[in-house]
């Protein structure tokens, strides 16, 4: 499958995929890559390109410095996603993407043939909802703890050597980054909103996700899963599920 040519973006497929009419780009969340998303490949219609934004700081991107705001993310995720407009385009971010995924959203319906058909947010407030957090600050053993709580993929392997690190100098920048962001007067989106929560989720509720509504002129819906902050792990064939539903049809 052809591979975009972007520094942020990663593309993944099941063998034999049928060329791509209809592009998925996923966000991941604080701390998260790009590879967060790989299994969704075989669960989505072989007609839709999964891509996965790959932020700076991790996977093959390890060696480059995290970025400071959201915006540092936005502007050039926006860049290289109008650069090759040339299927139809739908947004899913979950956490901390997705208020970056919203961003980016923004930004692409300035320019017509790149606006998105749909974005899919989840477990995260809606603009103006956010809560204060001092999470940056944490020492190890209670940003560990936090970890836990969430529910965070992988939280099962904090307590191995060399893991915190590796891994908590990018969760401490994407904390700062997301921690510092302000939603604008100007976040005010006309593609069609789909907001996803966990029934437990201890960071954002439902009434919380459905805080999304007032940010966009288009639909909304709001979707509530059983589990925590990541619910879209055991929830995988569910959540897969419904985007797949929302997605734009095969042509004939």
């Amino acid at each position: 499958m052809r591979q975009p040519a972007s520094a942020w973006l990663r593309a993944y497929a099941t063998p034999g995929a049928a060329p791509a009419e209809v592009r998925l780009v996923c966000f991941p969340h604080a701390g998260g890559s790009a590879s967060f998303y790989r299994d969704w490949a075989g669960l989505l219609p072989a007609h839709v390109e999964l891509l996965a934004v790959c932020y700076p700081g991790r996977e093959d991107r390890f060696g480059e410095e995290c970025a400071a705001h959201l915006a540092d993310l936005a502007d050039p995720i926006a860049e290289a996603l109008a650069a090759d407009a040339e299927s139809p385009l739908v947004l899913f971010g979950h956490s901390m993407g997705a208020a970056v995924a919203a961003e980016v959203a923004l930004r692409l319906e300035k320019r017509e043939r790149a606006r998105p058909q749909r974005l899919f947010v989840s477990g995260r407030e809606g603009p103006g909802a956010e809560r204060g957090s001092e999470l940056r600050s944490y020492d190890d053993d209670a940003l560990a703890a936090e970890v836990l709580r969430l529910g965070g993929h992988g939280a099962e392997i904090m307590d191995q050597p060399g893991v915190r690190e590796l891994l908590f100098p990018v969760l401490r920048a994407d904390y700062r980054l997301i921690d510092s962001y302000r939603p604008g007067p100007g976040l005010r989106l006309t593609t069609p909103v789909t907001a996803l929560s966990g029934e437990s989720d201890p960071a954002c509720t439902a009434e919380e996700s459905r805080v999304w509504s007032s940010a966009t002129s288009g639909s909304f819906e709001l979707h509530s899963f059983p589990g925590d902050h990541f619910f879209l792990v055991p929830c995988r064939e569910q959540v897969v599920g419904l985007v797949a539903e929302r997605l734009p049809a095969a042509r004939g």
